[in-house]
């Protein structure tokens, strides 16, 4: 079998902001959950048998007790954050198992579930569902894999090296010194994305990089400024590298079986009513009938 992760948040963003918008029958805006919905049921109609689906519910996480300027929500359009419980409660009657994290982070899940996933001998592939580069660090060689759907972009473990120049257990170490602007931490200063996949391709993580820039590699223009700031940036670079290092011990699910997808509940019909997308439910009942499932 195949498993399929799929990043809830990620999902709504995109659809938020290339969606037209579209209300409920109470006025409220739903066309993000319209289209993560549809989306989803894309990724069944494809074939996808075991899928999960992890979700932002609150922004913040522990990390903003480690680094005040970690991501907040602050800035997130208030009709995007409200339509979060919506999507939750609809994809659960629509069969598919949810995780709406609060204390971790959506990204901390997807990360646990395909460690978890992987050490099941049943599992052929485990597919990321985002093009998020965090979870590039979860790519282990051809079997935990991150699929792009909007390129049509599968990305394995020669692809991330492709992509960033270092291997999946370096991305954190990258991230570190290169900062990421989407979670809100800088990086250091000089440390551009070339200088970075040079210099963790050769010494994959901060511990490894040698003191004295005499011992770098000669590939690795701008040596000694590098050196110079990664010394005196030392703490904020481990720092930022805990920020960028994702959970893997979240509790997500105890055996992949309860990640098979078997059709909706009655209570998904009722939202889809409300949601005033009928079609959405019919393309539900539709995708279980073709797999025998009894239908409610």
């Amino acid at each position: 079998m195949d498993v399929h992760l799929v990043d809830g948040t990620y999902e709504l963003f995109r659809h938020f902001f290339a969606v037209p918008s579209s209300v409920d029958a109470n006025g409220m805006e739903v066309g993000a959950v319209r289209g993560v919905l549809a989306s989803v049921l894309g990724l069944i109609e494809g074939g996808a048998t075991h899928l999960g689906v992890a979700t932002d519910h609150v922004v913040e996480s522990f990390r903003n007790d480690l680094y005040a300027g970690y991501k907040t929500a602050d800035g997130v359009p208030a009709p995007l954050l409200a339509q979060f419980p919506v999507l939750e409660q609809a994809l659960e009657s629509m069969g598919v198992v949810v995780w709406p994290m609060v204390r971790f982070e959506a990204d901390d899940a997807l990360a646990s579930a395909a460690a978890k996933a992987a050490r099941d001998h049943r599992v052929a592939r485990v597919f990321l569902c985002t093009p998020d580069k965090d979870l590039a660090q979860c790519v282990v060689g051809s079997r935990v894999v991150q699929l792009d759907r909007m390129r049509g972009i599968v990305r394995d473990e020669a692809g991330v090296v492709s992509k960033w120049g270092v291997e999946p257990e370096s991305i954190p170490d990258y991230l570190a010194v290169v900062g990421d602007s989407a979670d809100g931490f800088p990086g250091l200063p000089g440390w551009g994305p070339k200088a970075a996949a040079r210099t963790f391709s050769l010494f994959p993580h901060l511990e490894d990089i040698p003191r004295d820039w005499r011992q770098w590699h000669a590939s690795i223009r701008g040596a000694q400024r590098l050196s110079a700031v990664l010394r005196e940036q030392w703490e904020n670079a481990l720092l930022y590298r805990t920020l960028a290092t994702l959970q893997r011990d979240v509790p997500v699910f105890e055996t992949v079986d309860e990640l098979q997808w078997k059709g909706p509940s009655a209570e998904f019909a009722r939202a889809c009513g409300r949601m005033q997308s009928r079609g959405l439910h019919g393309r539900a009942l539709a995708a279980a009938k073709a797999r025998g499932f009894a239908l409610p």
